[in-house]
């Protein structure tokens, strides 16, 4: 608890200040004093702000007056948009608020802002903090309803928790925002939002909310100012230096761990606001290695390659203007690029972006029906992609996407061209059509099987939505030829034509009902193969209940026939999910299901139990312990074991402060096979673990110290025991220069 005469002179300064309540267009007035931001609301400035009520809540009331008062202040200088918010709260102990690293606070009691700062109802900037200032920012592409958590802005936050409740300052510096260049006032739209997580996650807003229109920044109330400011044109240099030094092995437990001597590279990064429209993205020699270790997954039993989220913050930057129907750009393809240049704008209705890196490796997905491989090519390659979007109407937009990689006796280039109709604000249909070219050398096309020379192939995507307040339903069509390669996107299956349809229906709880919300629904989906055999058919049943402790719990039950080396498989299978936070800083959560499998390496029909517990607990206000694990079993039908697989993924983490944290985890995965029932020979058992221990300080997303270890270990039948195979020292450093 933090008291102080500050903050108690403060909040009697604001008593008078005007209060605008769900006005239509508020005006944002200009201060000349200045501001610390330090969550104490003492500053003379904020005499001369807008006074907010955020007197609605939208969920899960549905517009009924909010539970609890809180009061936002708006107030910008020509340079930067400051923020307040006095969130009383009738029980202060019961506010929920962790020091964590950014972007990560999304179980705390939070505030925020969210800025639709071209005013046209489709792109949106939103800024949030915890009641201890723990940032975290996001894009809104509401063309595409996506929130991207990948964006980070340099901005300023402060929060102080009080006898009341809470108070929380933000400084938005006006630099990281894009908006247009117009004669007089800007006028922006605006959210003013609190997530109030006690016994539902309870939200509340300045702006009713209408659950019969699917759009969501379209309803926001509107506010005029900023006269005379010029879009960011900032400067922002970001020099780095990395360190690291390893030892591997080939062979383990026959050759010992050799040194890979050590590694030391400087690189820059450039952010420039070249235009008030356009941002260049140039790094030279870049560290665009991630520094911390992916979620593990289970790599057994699978078709198809594993997907992992981009983390690097150069691709990340701008990400949500590449993004289309289908997965045709995945940033993740290009993996050890020695330069990189973007750029990305907006300009009245016209939007775009275009990336290049010289690529030192070449990572390649061959896909299939039945299941995919992959490759590297210890051989360089040059990676385009370019972005255009052209709005019309209300969120609608017609776009056009290209995409090349070239290099030795190697080359994928894509194109084609996509639209979003918003027919009404309940209906939309969205429609892609892709072709893709492409050639491997020849050795590469022998060993998986590829097409000699040069090869064509298409795909295309449709789907129709319907939403309301109470039903909702989809039509889905998609088609990927044998031939066509999305080699800088992440499309691991082709050779298949799929149809879906879905129906959907809602119930919303009252006040005195014991759920929030129950949903119904179910679809039905076939797939084909270019020659017209069926490769899947599926009907599936969900049930799902939200409700006490942010309860929610769903019930899915299926039945499908697959195809798989050319014999039809019958599967039935149910699945559960449930999760609740019994208290503050607690989460628990599991995923389970039963039912019957294909084995994949033994062609016949299994007996599958999967179990998927996760828990987060916040020891205290810094210790932050996170488990995840997936266990699977696989066994014939007549009982006998084929596999008894488990991954298991522990994380603790002390947060020292906003900017710092010391993070250890711990990856472990052991298989157990019986070979006796596999047609191959196998080991027994096989058991890999990962660990690393890293340090992390954080001024702002782009001035930052890693430093951090990492090893891992295998143990196989032919080992004895857990054996070395890398061990790694690792550092970097970055500065967020701007001139």
């Amino acid at each position: 608890m933090i008291r102080g005469r500050l903050y108690l002179t403060g909040w009697m300064l604001l008593l008078s200040l005007p209060t605008i309540a769900a006005a239509n267009v508020a005006n944002l007035p200009r201060t000349q004093d200045g501001i610390n931001i330090d969550g104490l609301l003492d500053d003379l400035a904020w005499q001369d702000a807008v006074q907010i009520d955020l007197d609605k809540e939208t969920r899960p009331g549905e517009n009924i007056p909010a539970r609890v008062a809180t009061v936002a202040y708006l107030v910008e200088d020509g340079e930067y948009l400051y923020v307040a918010f006095d969130a009383s709260d009738p029980d202060p102990t019961a506010i929920r608020a962790y020091l964590r690293d950014r972007d990560s606070a999304w179980n705390d009691d939070f505030v925020g802002i969210v800025l639709d700062s071209y005013g046209d109802e489709r792109r949106a900037f939103e800024f949030f903090a915890n009641p201890l200032g723990v940032q975290m920012d996001l894009t809104n592409d509401d063309i595409n309803h996506n929130e991207d958590a990948s964006w980070d802005a340099i901005w300023d936050s402060a929060g102080r928790i009080n006898d009341s409740g809470y108070v929380v300052e933000m400084q938005i510096p006006l630099n990281q925002l894009r908006f247009p260049e117009v004669d007089g006032k800007q006028t922006w739209g605006i959210d003013l939002l609190r997530f109030y997580p006690r016994e539902h996650r309870y939200r509340l807003s300045n702006n009713a909310q209408d659950r019969n229109v699917n759009c969501y920044l379209c309803q926001f109330e509107k506010f005029q100012g900023l006269e005379g400011v010029e879009p960011g044109r900032d400067l922002e240099v970001v020099p780095t230096l990395t360190a690291s030094q390893s030892h591997t092995t080939d062979d383990p437990g026959v050759e010992p761990l050799q040194s890979g001597g050590s590694d030391v590279d400087a690189g820059v990064s450039v952010r420039w606001g070249v235009t008030q429209d356009t941002t260049l993205n140039l790094a030279i020699n870049p560290d665009f290695s991630q520094v911390e270790a992916d979620v593990a997954q289970l790599d057994v039993n699978n078709r198809f390659a594993l997907f992992f989220p981009e983390k690097r913050p150069f691709f990340l930057e701008g990400a949500d203007y590449f993004s289309t129907p289908m997965r045709a750009v995945f940033t993740r393809a290009v993996a050890d690029p020695s330069v990189g240049l973007k750029v990305t704008g907006k300009r009245g209705n016209h939007t775009y972006g275009l990336f290049a890196a010289e690529d030192e490796v070449t990572n390649l997905i061959f896909p299939g029906a039945f299941g995919s491989d992959s490759e590297t090519l210890t051989q360089s390659n040059t990676s385009v992609v370019g972005r255009y979007s052209l709005g019309f109407g209300q969120s609608s937009s017609i776009g056009g996407l290209f995409t090349g990689r070239k290099g030795d006796a190697y080359h994928n280039y894509l194109g084609g061209l996509d639209a979003r109709w918003k027919i009404s604000d309940q209906h939309n249909v969205r429609l892609q059509y892709l072709r893709s070219s492409t050639e491997y050398p020849d050795d590469v096309a022998d060993e998986f099987e590829q097409p000699l020379g040069s090869f064509d192939g298409s795909a295309m995507q449709l789907n129709y939505n319907y939403s309301s307040r109470d039903w909702f339903g989809y039509l889905r069509y998609g088609d990927r030829s044998a031939d066509f390669r999305a080699d800088s996107g992440f499309i691991p299956q082709v050779d298949v034509e799929q149809k879906v349809a879905g129906l959907g229906r809602t119930w919303h709880g009252e006040e005195d009902d014991w759920y929030t919300q129950i949903h119904l629904n179910g679809d039905w989906d076939i797939a084909h193969d270019d020659d017209g055999r069926m490769l899947e058919r599926e009907v599936d049943v969900d049930l799902s209940v939200s409700g006490p402790m942010q309860s929610h719990f769903r019930i899915s039950v299926s039945t499908r026939d697959v195809l798989f080396d050319d014999v039809l498989y019958h599967e039935n299978d149910v699945s559960l999910f449930g999760e609740f936070q019994p208290r503050g800083g607690l989460k628990l959560g599991i995923r389970a299901s039963l039912g019957d499998q294909v084995d994949f390496d033994n062609n016949r029909l299994g007996d599958e139990l999967r179990v998927r517990p996760f828990v987060n607990w916040n020891v205290n206000r810094h210790l932050l312990a996170r488990y995840q694990a997936n266990f699977v079993t696989l066994d014939t039908e007549d009982g006998a074991s084929i596999f008894d697989a488990a991954v298991h993924d522990v994380r603790l983490t002390w947060q020292f402060s906003v900017r710092s944290f010391l993070r250890l985890t711990t990856q472990f995965q052991d298989v157990e096979r019986n070979p006796d029932v596999y047609i191959d020979t196998v080991d027994a058992r096989s058991r890999d673990v990962g660990r690393q221990l890293l340090y992390s300080y954080k001024l702002n997303p782009q001035t930052v110290f890693f430093i951090g270890y990492s090893d891992a270990l295998v143990d196989e039948d032919r080992l004895d025991g857990l054996t070395t195979t890398d061990r790694t020292w690792f550092m970097k450093i970055g500065y967020a220069w701007t001139p």
